[in-house]
């Protein structure tokens, strides 16, 4: 790809997320028992969100980016703008003088899944007149992330960002797109998001989603089926690859999608593309992308501090890596490498390594989880 300048947009918040001793938690009941007062370590509070934890990764692995989220005039504001000027990639946000901005509580010990306290804010009215098309236009490729958390993104079939993503494609670039989990009881559980994909998909090139996202998304009882088996735990711990996320994949592929990379937590990421002539319709760059299948195993990481913002960045390395030309297989790497250097911090971004550092740990036999 010529223009390698990518445009990122959609949720935007602030990460509140405390520490936790290591094994201070063993399970959730732990964690959320009335009357209980749980003793943190110090919390640490960034930018989050798609748009922060894919965009400023994009950023600091060495991309051209344009970030594209939207803000309320508050505090949470305030910090969110800051960190965007650090990394001198706060041109293109969008501004919403009366309204809040999003935030989120990451409740993140080691060894548990995290959890969220959420507030959509701002995301909650995101839409297409707040998009500049113009600026778009500049990149070559552009990213879309957790539609599921921003109502006017889920509402009506997805129409908004159907709309969104046409548009894109219309201006010549690539595209891809990240879902986010959906809370049961929500208005967003209440919409049709096997329709969604099926209205979503013509316009993706990527489709980024984790695995308990698609499993939630394209079959509830599954779903609930691999819920039962964790016995609360993470779900991706019980998965099988052949039997719970190949199934799932093959069906994107039949539904039309192109290039389908599934995040399965710990235990690594799935890679499956649709034929060698769909992968040049992305790119010519892509025709030996044809008809491949992968699934890279994790890295073990030199220690885990927290899962925030673990997927983002791993959709961040493997975007990156694909645009730069690397193979598929070496995409998949990098984007487990980087999320296995990410979950060295509290935060998103610290633990971040350029790519010439990732491949020579990868390829001086950097050891990989056995789940």
């Amino acid at each position: 790809m010529r223009n390698k300048k990518i445009a990122v947009a959609g949720h935007l918040c602030v990460d509140i997320t405390p520490g936790f001793a290591q094994g201070q938690t063993r399970n959730v009941s732990d964690l959320l028992k009335p009357g209980k007062l749980l003793n943190v370590e110090n919390a640490t509070v960034s930018t989050g969100g798609a748009v922060a934890n894919t965009g400023l990764a994009l950023k600091k692995l060495g991309s051209d980016v344009i970030l594209m989220g939207k803000i309320g005039n508050d505090a949470f504001g305030s910090i969110i703008e800051k960190a965007f000027r650090d990394y001198d990639a706060a041109d293109h946000l969008i501004h919403a003088k009366k309204e809040s901005s999003s935030y989120t509580i990451v409740l993140a010990p080691p060894g548990i899944d995290r959890i969220f306290l959420h507030h959509m804010g701002s995301n909650a009215t995101f839409c297409y007149q707040d998009l500049d098309f113009d600026i778009i236009a500049q990149a070559g490729h552009f990213h879309f992330g957790y539609p599921p958390i921003m109502r006017s993104m889920y509402l009506d079939g997805a129409s908004e960002l159907v709309r969104i993503l046409k548009k894109v494609k219309e201006l010549g670039l690539t595209t891809s797109l990240d879902m986010a989990a959906v809370e049961d009881g929500s208005e967003a559980a209440g919409q049709d998001w096997t329709q969604i994909i099926k209205n979503l998909l013509p316009y993706v090139d990527f489709f980024v989603p984790s695995i308990e996202e698609l499993g939630y998304m394209m079959d509830k009882n599954i779903y609930d089926q691999w819920n039962k088996r964790a016995q609360g735990a993470d779900i991706t711990s019980i998965l099988n690859v052949e039997k719970d996320v190949k199934p799932l994949a093959d069906t994107l592929i039949s539904w039309g999608a192109k290039c389908v990379m599934i995040k399965c937590g710990a235990p690594g990421i799935y890679l499956k593309t649709a034929s060698s002539e769909v992968m040049a319709s992305i790119d010519p760059q892509f025709t030996s992308w044809g008809d491949l299948e992968y699934f890279e195993k994790s890295y073990v990481p030199d220690r885990i501090l927290s899962g925030t913002g673990a997927g983002d960045t791993s959709i961040a390395a493997f975007l990156k890596a694909a645009i730069d030309g690397y193979p598929a297989h070496r995409c998949l790497q990098l984007s487990a490498a980087t999320g296995a250097s990410c979950i060295t911090a509290y935060d998103t971004l610290s633990g971040l390594m350029p790519f010439d550092e990732l491949i020579a740990r990868i390829d001086s036999g950097w050891r990989k989880n056995e789940f």
